[in-house]
C-alpha cells in the first residue's frame, strides 16, 4: 500500500464536514469518518483504479455521502489534495 499525505486545505475540508455532520448526529459523523478511512484504504490499495480528473489527478466518490476524495500520486506517495462536496463548485480545488 502507498503512503497518504493529506494536505492542509483536504485536512481542513474533511475537519470542516466532520464537524458539520457532529452538530447534527454524532452517529453519523463517525460514519462518516469510518467512510473517508475506508475510501483512503481503497485509495492507497489501488490508486490507478479511479478516474482522472485531469492530467495529475484522480477522483474517488465516497460510499455513503456527497464528497469525492481528490489526490494526486506524487511518486513515492499519495497527497489528498480535497475532500470536495459534491454540490460545491466543480474545480475550485485547482492549482493546489
Amino acid at each position: 500500500m502507498v503512503e497518504i499525505v493529506v494536505s492542509s486545505p483536504a485536512e481542513q475540508e474533511y475537519a470542516e464536514a466532520l464537524t458539520w455532520y457532529a452538530q447534527r448526529s454524532p452517529r453519523v459523523a463517525q460514519r462518516f469518518d469510518d467512510d473517508f478511512d475506508q475510501s483512503l484504504r481503497l485509495i492507497a490499495a489501488t490508486p490507478e483504479r479511479f478516474a482522472k480528473c485531469d492530467a495529475r489527478h484522480r477522483f474517488f466518490l465516497m460510499r455513503h455521502f456527497p464528497y469525492q476524495i481528490i489526490y494526486r500520486n506524487d511518486a513515492t506517495y499519495l497527497t489528498v489534495v480535497a475532500v470536495a462536496h459534491t454540490s460545491r463548485e466543480p474545480e475550485y480545488w485547482q492549482g493546489r
